[in-house]
């Protein structure tokens, strides 16, 4: 079922204790967020169609290796979209997933439906997780911290609710550590996030390392932008 979260449609209720604290910055990435929200709602009802090629270039087994690693029972996934994991669940998985989008959100909630998977739907924001802390064995994201306004604060929100010692998988593009195809990719980065929401130049591994958690091993997967990152909440986060 799909839960109601946080009601994002309310802009200034994403960043309550930022907005209210008048710290600089808190305003626009509020705005960047409903952003984003939007331009995923438009996408929706096409989103599986549009990615249908990079699916096939190398996205579903990725995807296949990324929940093979999932550990424990409590799992949550952020950034469900329209339900692309569905097919690697394992039945002994207890699976919350989240969105900010709720046109991706329903298109998730229809096919869960006529799959018949078991999961629990929630219309949620990873910068401002509604989750008690130390709640997951394991969170998965696959293609999400690309999009996110401000990706170390969803990390640290994904290292909050997860459990000590648990585990954190993360399947993402980077920038390339090629200087030229860097370059391009800097150059490329704002008409892709215009066209698509994604941003094709992040640093997601030193990301991960900035939000506290510890990076125990990344695996490259494609041309050295794709990579599959398993970190893990330790004790103390520095």
């Amino acid at each position: 079922m799909i839960s109601a979260g946080p009601n994002l449609s309310r802009s200034n209720e994403t960043y309550p204790e930022l907005l209210e604290a008048g710290i600089s910055g808190a305003g626009s990435k509020v705005n960047a967020t409903q952003t984003a929200i939007r331009r995923y709602n438009r996408m929706a009802p096409f989103y599986d169609l549009m990615e249908s090629a990079m699916e096939g270039f190398g996205y579903a087994k990725w995807r296949k290796l990324q929940w093979s690693k999932v550990e424990g029972v409590d799992i949550l996934e952020v950034g469900v979209g329209t339900g692309k994991n569905f097919l690697y669940y394992s039945p002994g998985h207890e699976v919350k997933a989240v969105d900010f989008s709720e046109g991706m959100l329903e298109r998730a909630k229809a096919k869960s439906d006529r799959n018949r998977v078991k999961v629990h739907l929630r219309q949620m924001d990873v910068q401002k997780l509604e989750f008690e802390d130390d709640t997951f064995d394991t969170v998965v994201a696959s293609f999400v911290f690309c999009s996110v306004p401000d990706p170390v604060r969803g990390l640290e929100e994904i290292r909050r609710v997860c459990r000590p010692g648990g585990k954190v998988i993360l399947l993402e593009h980077v920038l390339s550590a090629n200087r030229v195809l860097g370059r391009l990719m800097n150059l490329a980065n704002p008409l892709v996030v215009r066209m698509m929401g994604a941003n094709i130049n992040r640093r997601t591994v030193d990301n991960v390392a900035r939000s506290g958690l510890t990076v125990e091993k990344v695996t490259d997967l494609k041309a050295g932008i794709f990579k599959l990152i398993e970190a893990r909440k330790t004790a103390t986060p520095f």
